[in-house]
């Protein structure tokens, strides 16, 4: 990642030294695998390679690899790691996908990790909160993740574009939009509100264009926010 960032992170940064070193994100790793059942090895490998400490704010940096949703700021947070590698396992049941829309941009760690994926040629990333956006954007491109596009915006809007996989980190009122932007024989993975409570849902589109939705279990993750905001 470091060759190609202008004005990039050092390789002393990325790597990290005792609460952040590479020694407890492996251990990150090792708990994903033994107590939250993660077990594709290009979801572990990407979890092992990007730096989430340096997603969070540096005061809550030692805390990186618990296994727990941390503050980013603007009232949002990253989401604990064992959901993220969920959602990503989700995504690659049936390969890496080319081209992937991620909604609810948050730190940008997500994002990052699918740009880490061997085959994924281009991410596009869109967050409301103007603050939140520019700050991963930030530090995604001091990474070296060339192929992440970040867009200030309302990700439930939707845009022509077709996508292989889509994937939210926020809780959708409703998933049916999304499926437009699905690609034939698609995946979308996103929380869906469901009266009061959230759920987390997969939905299929086959190759001649019918939709297939499968409750997969309970899901907490923040609000999915419609308005563009500085704040």
């Amino acid at each position: 990642m470091v060759e190609h960032a202008i004005d990039g992170f050092t390789a002393a940064q990325i790597a990290g030294s005792g609460f952040t070193s590479q020694r407890t994100r492996d251990r990150m790793v090792t708990r994903l695998e033994q107590d939250a059942g993660i077990r594709n090895e290009l979801v572990l490998h990407a979890m092992r390679y990007v730096p989430r400490h340096l997603f969070v704010e540096a005061p809550l940096a030692h805390r990186s690899y618990e296994d727990a949703a941390l503050p980013i700021g603007f009232g949002q947070t990253i989401s604990h790691p064992h959901a993220v590698a969920r959602l990503l396992e989700l995504l690659l049941e049936n390969g890496v996908p080319r081209r992937v829309l991620d909604i609810g941009t948050g730190s940008g760690y997500l994002a990052a990790l699918l740009a880490a994926l061997p085959g994924c040629e281009e991410v596009t990333t869109v967050e409301v909160v103007a603050g939140l956006h520019h700050r991963a954007k930030h530090t995604l491109a001091k990474l070296g993740m060339v192929n992440v596009r970040c867009v200030l915006g309302d990700g439930g809007k939707g845009e022509a574009e077709k996508y292989d996989r889509i994937v939210c980190s926020c809780t959708m009122p409703s998933a049916a939009p999304l499926t437009q932007q699905l690609s034939r024989s698609g995946v979308l993975v996103t929380p869906v509100q469901n009266g009061d409570q959230q759920q987390l849902v997969r939905i299929r589109k086959s190759a001649n264009g019918h939709i297939e939705e499968e409750v997969l279990h309970a899901a907490r993750f923040v609000p999915y926010l419609t308005t563009t905001t500085d704040a």
